[in-house]
């Protein structure tokens, strides 16, 4: 399968997302992106970066969809919260939506609001139940507003609930059949959850739905040491690690080839180190297309 290459694109392209690699672009790699060409599939920026009403930001990113597919990565809807839905949020989204036109449109498992104050988090739910019908109601609400399915993100975990009726990745499977969403399967994040919380990643990726999952997210992360126990913090602040290259693989082996992204948010690389990692995710890619063919 070939890679589509912005230089071999002369027009705005609205979707769909290709199943290759694509980076997410943040401000200080904009004038990079620019200067072109960008040797990658699509790009993936923060929703929330681009709320307002113009600037040179929403400039440039209009430029770069016109020769790149682009997709929304949303981290302030609090989907899991029991505060009201914030409809500022949801409306500038949408327009956001509607000026862009992209591929994909993404959030978290996760809430991040209570009583009206916003934590600078993605704070793990209960996988309860209540909370399946309380985040299928809401997710319901906000795909109708925005005419869009959503696709939803595995978090990284540090703790878990006592309580819970479902695994992590059966609560996706039951979320994205009652409401319709899809999942956005992060490798990095499963990684970080399954050392933490002492998890077998293998029953993880056999029990998800393969069908539902429509993008990857591979990232770094970092090693924290406290008292004799070891944890691991989902930074994006590196290059992704060896294991996680590993769990790469068991996911293409398991699912086939889904557009995939290099999330690297801090710390930032210079752009070919960047582009080098998404280079490392097309060859698995394609070197898992070989396997299956």
């Amino acid at each position: 399968m070939t890679t589509p290459r912005s230089s071999q694109l002369s027009r705005r392209v609205a979707a769909p997302i290709p199943a290759c690699a694509g980076v997410g672009l943040r401000s200080a790699h904009h004038g990079d992106a620019l200067a072109g060409p960008v040797p990658v599939g699509w790009l993936e920026v923060h929703s929330e970066n681009y709320f307002g009403a113009g600037g040179p930001p929403l400039r440039y990113l209009e430029t770069l969809r016109d020769v790149l597919p682009i997709s929304l990565h949303g981290v302030g809807l609090s989907l899991g919260s029991t505060d009201p839905l914030d409809s500022e949020h949801l409306r500038q989204l949408k327009h956001l939506i509607g000026r862009v036109e992209p591929g994909l449109v993404s959030e978290h498992l996760s809430w991040s609001s209570q009583g009206g104050r916003y934590l600078n988090d993605l704070l793990p739910l209960p996988y309860t139940e209540a909370t399946l019908h309380h985040l299928c109601d809401r997710l319901n609400r906000v795909q109708d507003f925005l005419g869009r399915t959503l696709l939803i993100e595995n978090p990284a975990g540090y703790l878990q609930y006592r309580e819970a009726d479902y695994s992590e990745s059966g609560f996706l499977n039951e979320l994205a059949r009652r409401s319709g969403c899809g999942i956005l399967l992060d490798v990095n994040n499963l990684y970080v959850s399954s050392h933490n919380l002492h998890w077998n990643a293998a029953d993880y990726l056999a029990e998800l739905d393969g069908e539902r999952v429509g993008e990857l997210h591979l990232a770094g992360h970092a090693l924290r040491t406290i008292d004799t126990a070891s944890l691991l913090l989902d930074t994006h602040a590196g290059p992704v690690a060896a294991p996680v290259w590993q769990l790469f693989r068991q996911v293409l082996q398991r699912f086939g080839r889904r557009p995939t992204l290099i999330e690297w948010d801090a710390d930032l690389p210079a752009w070919p180190v960047l582009l080098n990692e998404a280079a490392k995710a097309d060859e698995l890619l394609e070197t898992n297309d070989a396997c299956i063919a």
